[in-house]
């Protein structure tokens, strides 16, 4: 005799008349789909809603980025004795000044040596037409211009289709001058009361949900800020690199390497957006020195940005931010091309960042580590 062992199961809920003939299975999908439904519309119309209101969300973004980064250097002064409104403006003209210092440096340097890069850009142009026609293949002279103009025209499209995506925030200049005074006025405000407003926002929820959110907020906070501050550390290695690279092989040829600091300053820039800018500004450096030197020179720059790169994102990442705020490479890539297609520049710059913190934020509460740490530090939220 063979026994059994009788399954227990659990109480189950009642089901309506209608839904005796629909398989479990089937009941169980209905449910998720419903629920993804409902998330998916509601995620919409979040997303509608900061498209619609741009102009007000994106500066505010940009100044919790900045907050993030300035804030424990404005909390250290207090703790020394500073007056905190002293300390945020010492953190907040010490940005400016920042800011304005590399946007002359590099604009300068554009203005001094574009009329040489450019004539030199016209004589390349003629090297690469007379090799073309060289080639024993037919082409004539009128193909090659046919190209060339095919070439200019998608240029300028590019050009025009990048130009419309970093303007989205505003359609003139107004809208921009606007949004940089929202920015740096929120700057302002969340240095001098950050806690204050997050209280405030945190007192609008309901008193069930307040510490748990909080939690989750400031545990989502010391992920930022330390993703921030390693991101810029990031971006000054890989600026100091590639510029580094691009004026020892100026050495080698007459003049130098032309545009070096602009070059520097846009990799420093661009490497605030994961993979996209990375692979722009290497792109730029690689340019100037195909025009400038020719075509084997622009070898060893692509090499120099290559290994730059590759050292970065297999050295530098991991060992100096370590877990707490790793996302893996596979959602860094899907959050860029999807925040650049929601929102453009925009949207690729702040899409790991905000991706970071939600991470950090759901873990939080899913693990429930907000009991146990109200205040966390980043070791507390290392994964």
């Amino acid at each position: 005799m063979v026994l059994r062992r009788l399954k227990v199961e659990g109480p189950r809920a009642p089901l309506a008349a209608g839904d005796a003939a629909v398989p479990r299975g089937m009941r169980i999908a209905g449910a998720w789909a419903w629920r993804f439904v409902a998330i998916a519309a509601a995620s919409a119309v979040v997303i509608w809603l900061i498209m619609q209101f741009s102009l007000i969300v994106i500066p505010v973004l940009v100044a919790a980025l900045l907050t993030a980064l300035l804030g424990p250097a404005v909390d250290f002064l207090v703790r020394h004795r500073w007056p905190r409104g002293l300390a945020v403006a010492l953190a907040v003209v010490g940005l400016l000044v920042f800011v304005s210092g590399l946007t002359w440096l590099a604009v300068s340097q554009i203005r001094a040596e574009y009329p040489s890069l450019q004539q030199r850009a016209i004589e390349f142009w003629d090297e690469t037409q007379a090799w073309i026609l060289s080639l024993p293949f037919g082409i004539s002279a009128r193909d090659v211009s046919e190209f060339g103009t095919n070439i200019l025209g998608t240029v300028r499209e590019d050009l025009s289709s990048i130009l419309s995506s970093a303007l989205s925030v505003g359609s003139s200049v107004g809208h921009f001058a606007a949004g940089l005074l929202l920015a740096l006025f929120a700057l302002i405000f969340t240095l001098s009361d950050g806690r204050g407003i997050w209280r405030f926002l945190v007192g609008l929820l309901p008193a069930a949900a307040r510490p748990a959110t909080d939690g989750a907020a400031r545990a989502g906070w010391v992920t930022l800020g330390n993703f921030v501050r390693v991101q810029v550390l990031v971006a000054f290695i890989d600026a100091v690199g590639i510029g580094l690279g691009a004026f020892i092989l100026g050495l080698f040829f007459e003049g130098g390497m032309p545009l070096v600091l602009p070059i520097a300053i846009l990799v420093f820039l661009g490497s605030f957006i994961p993979i996209i800018g990375a692979v722009v500004t290497g792109a730029i450096a690689v340019l100037v020195v195909l025009i400038s030197f020719g075509f084997v020179p622009a070898l060893i720059m692509l090499g120099i940005v290559l290994l730059v790169q590759q050292i970065e994102s297999h050295l530098l990442q991991p060992l100096i931010m370590g877990t707490a705020v790793k996302v893996h490479p596979l959602a860094v890539v899907l959050a860029v091309a999807a925040g650049s297609t929601i929102g453009g520049i925009a949207g690729a710059l702040f899409a790991v960042p905000v991706v970071a913190f939600l991470n950090i934020f759901v873990k939080t509460i899913a693990h429930g580590t907000w009991r146990t740490h109200p205040n966390p530090k980043i070791e507390d939220v290392v994964q």
